[in-house]
């Protein structure tokens, strides 16, 4: 269910609360909510030991219900009143601008609302939308002083589909973005909550689950994993000797002066541009909390954790959208000169296109930070394009992991290169002893010059098996990949991939879902690159249930 609400500025979080509450007791056909306390807005629910709700009352029979989350105009999205009540719920608030919601057929128009934001009913049509196709109203609009309500979903309701309401938990994790200088409240970023499908490539972030990665694709499950870009057969036996030998240092204090001059030295670099960091991951939250910025940018699709923490962070994200019909490549014209941020991945990920090198540091100016993703850089043979190691590039940020190469996503191992006063503010950013032992003599390690010939050999072996992989996609009418993959994945659209991934998943197959980078939709899927036997094995699997679907 989809919670609409509109609300008047200086709406409080009582009455948001209480409206929701009447609203919600209509459900189940009693008409109100049991207890009259705020404390608690689901008065009428009852919580489990498991942290989930059950609505009493004859109409929903005692069922279990989830509420996905709020939505409304996206000038009242940092609405103080909105924000607190949905974080009270634990659920994300989703802002629509006033056009979108100005072509939703709403039952109960008002030329009050139609009047002051050229919408007919702000809680009808934000429900409405956000619930998406095929959703009716549940709970028409209800009205208070301040506030309207309304609820959306899917009609009726079965015992055996309904699954969980919102937790009645603290604020956490995550931040609502407002305007520019408002306050931020948390809320949480959670699969659970944010896993929306769209058929629109052009859909905003709510739209999209930020958090969502490869690895919830196979976790718990015995599957082939195409879904994680980790290569396979790592870490390699010497690193696991070496990783393994220092955990008889594990009583002294990390100090990470040798595997920092190890990778300084393998970019020709003084030590003092470069910061190690608890995978690319933590550089990305650094980045958010650290530089001085007002207008950051991400380029999507791509790896979606940059834009993650920047909200998270308090920041309006702005985005460009690269557009299948030009291949996913970047125009440095489409990013708005008033960037003083833009984050872009080479090659990117989900669509392996390997950008230019030319063509990303047009995007540098005076006073803008260009951050340059190269977590696959090093599956790419001779690193062709790669920026790392340049000092010539104004404001230049580049992020390297050595989780994907060498298998050490458990262990969190990744660098900045960037100039000094960058890394100085990044490096004040992060706690005391930020990378492990262990993960400092993995860094040292794979900076060797055995090390960095074995990564060349990997990186022409993945070039192999994936113009393998490309050539058994060809044979499938129904099928369309991104031409010129560079990097350890492929990117694919079908026609209802979404469907197919789960009779894949049955078949024994875990591909990664495209429909949580923003610039995609249900139809994509991205897989990784594997041998030629877990290839050809891959091939046979999706013929099959390509025909299962047909």
């Amino acid at each position: 269910m989809h919670i609409g609400v509109g609300a008047r500025s200086g709406a409080t979080e009582a009455e948001v609360l209480t409206l929701v509450r009447a609203a919600l007791a209509e459900l189940d056909g009693a008409g109100h909510a049991r207890g009259a306390g705020l404390d608690g807005v689901l008065d009428g629910v009852e919580l489990d030991g498991a942290g989930h709700a059950r609505v009493a009352g004859a109409g929903l029979s005692g069922a279990y219900v989830r509420v996905v989350g709020f939505a409304t105009l996206d000038t009242r999205v940092a609405e103080p009143g909105i924000v607190a009540a949905a974080g009270r719920l634990g659920v994300p608030v989703t802002g629509f601008p006033a056009g979108e919601l100005a072509g939703v057929v709403v039952p109960h128009p008002s030329e009050v609302p139609l009047a002051a934001t050229g919408t007919a009913s702000v809680a009808e049509a934000a429900a409405l939308r956000a619930a998406g196709p095929g959703a009716v109203l549940l709970v028409p609009k209800r009205k208070s002083r301040h506030v309207t309500c309304a609820i959306a979903g899917f009609a009726p309701f079965r015992l055996h589909e309904v699954t969980t309401i919102a937790r009645l938990s603290p604020l956490t994790c995550g931040y609502i973005a407002g305007e520019p200088g408002t306050p931020h409240i948390p809320t949480p970023h959670t699969t659970a909550d944010m896993d929306t499908h769209t058929d629109s490539p052009h859909a905003g972030s709510h739209l999209h689950d930020l958090r969502h990665h490869g690895d919830a694709e196979v976790r718990d499950e015995k599957l082939i994993d195409l879904a994680v870009n980790v290569r396979t057969a790592t870490p390699p036996d010497w690193l696991r000797e070496r990783i393994a030998h220092s955990l008889v240092t594990l009583a002294a204090y990390p100090d990470g002066r040798s595997a920092r001059a190890a990778v300084a030295e393998r970019h020709d670099l003084p030590t003092g541009r470069v910061l190690l960091t608890s995978g690319a991951a933590e550089a990305f939250v650094l980045l958010a909390r650290a530089l001085p910025v007002r207008r950051p940018v991400v380029v999507h699709p791509q790896f979606t954790e940059p834009e993650a923490a920047l909200r998270d962070a308090g920041h309006e994200v702005g985005r460009v959208l690269l557009r299948e019909e030009d291949g996913f490549r970047l125009d440095p014209a489409a990013v708005p000169e008033d960037a003083d941020l833009v984050v872009i991945g080479n090659p990117t990920n989900p669509t392996s296109v390997l950008h230019p090198a030319e063509t990303i540091t047009a995007l540098a100016r005076p006073g803008r930070y260009l951050v340059v993703d190269e977590a696959f850089m090093d599956a790419v043979p001779g690193e062709r394009e790669a920026l790392a190691g340049r000092t010539d590039v104004p404001g230049l940020v580049v992020l390297r992991s050595l989780t994907k190469t060498w298998g050490l996503a458990g262990l969190r191992i990744g660098y900045v290169l960037a100039e000094p006063d960058t890394i100085g503010l990044l490096e004040r950013a992060q706690p005391l002893w930020p990378v492990s032992t262990p993960a400092l003599v993995a860094a040292e390690a794979c900076m060797s010059r055995a090390a960095l010939a074995e990564a060349e050999h990997a990186a022409h072996r993945i070039g192999t098996e994936r113009a393998h992989l490309l050539a058994g996609l060809a044979e499938f009418d129904e099928v369309r990949t991104v031409a010129a993959a560079e990097g350890p994945f492929v990117l694919i659209r079908i026609e209802g991939a979404d469907a197919v991934r789960e009779r894949l998943r049955l078949l024994g197959f875990a591909a990664r879902r495209g429909d949580t980078f923003p610039g995609l939709d249900r139809h994509w899927l991205r897989l990784a690159v594997r041998d030629r036997a877990t290839t050809n094995r891959f091939l046979q699997a999706l013929d099959q249930a390509l025909l299962l679907g047909g």
